[in-house]
């Protein structure tokens, strides 16, 4: 199915990229990663490219680079890819947005679903709550840490709180190991064993735009921009529709 809806797409990449098979890396946010896992297998056969992935928080990946790891193209957050641009690792004019993401909760499927419609809704489920999961170090989860201080309930939140550095949160959620889940919509939904319940409220909500960074020293930067072609295309942008992010 999802050959048929993006193969108009394809015939225009296969004529800038067949000829030879290259193999190219792409560091990639948990954000996306569900929607990578559908797209690059369709990109690889149609085109012959390997696209050799990997995923983690924004954070992590951001220690990955300063440390001396080299990637071909790396998606981030929009103003992490923007400070790549500018200490000269992402290449001047190769950013390129894909779709923005809401945060959202999650629970085991089969629990009652708790009341997050508005902020004092929300405070009230997560004070009842046994416990919460969000990551450390991803966007979604510092921003968390920020808001339930500002709801006048960190040091509550915080007391009962699994906190891993990254990873997909509705995993643990599955597991039963935490009764409530917050993180990207993008990556709490379709986890087997899981109920994506809503977004944060509006007036709490922050959305994260997610960008793809062509990277300087990319040795494969033909095959860089069809993927990044590929991956902005309209047919695309339904893929990650369906996960529940928005477009830009």
């Amino acid at each position: 199915m999802l050959a048929k809806k993006i193969s108009c797409g394809i015939f225009i990449l296969l004529a800038h990229t067949t000829g030879y098979a290259a193999e190219i890396t792409l560091m990639a946010s948990t954000g996306v990663s569900s929607m990578m896992k559908a797209l690059l297998p369709e990109f690889e056969k149609q085109t012959g490219h390997r696209i050799i992935a990997s995923y983690d928080t924004s954070n992590i990946m951001m220690k990955r680079l300063q440390s001396g790891e080299v990637t071909d193209l790396i998606i981030l957050t929009a103003p992490l890819v923007d400070e790549l641009i500018q200490t000269g690792k992402v290449a001047v004019g190769g950013r390129t947005d894909i779709a923005k993401s809401g945060i959202g909760i999650a629970i085991q499927s089969g629990k009652a679903k708790p009341d997050i419609s508005n902020a004092e809704a929300l405070k009230k489920t997560l004070l009842e709550a046994s416990s919460i999961a969000y990551t450390g170090t991803g966007a979604s989860g510092i921003y968390f840490a920020k808001l339930v201080d500002q709801l006048g309930i960190g040091e509550q939140v915080r007391a009962k709180a699994k906190t891993p550095p990254g990873g997909i949160i509705a995993e643990i959620i599955a597991k039963g190991d935490a009764e409530i889940g917050v993180q990207m919509i993008s990556e709490l939904t379709g986890v087997k064993g899981t109920e994506y319940i809503g977004p944060l409220p509006g007036q709490l909500q922050l959305y994260t735009v997610f960008s793809i960074g062509q990277m300087k020293n990319s040795k494969e930067v033909e095959v860089g921009k069809a993927l990044t072609k590929f991956l902005t295309s309209p047919e695309a942008i339904k893929v990650y529709k369906k996960q529940g992010m928005e477009a830009i």
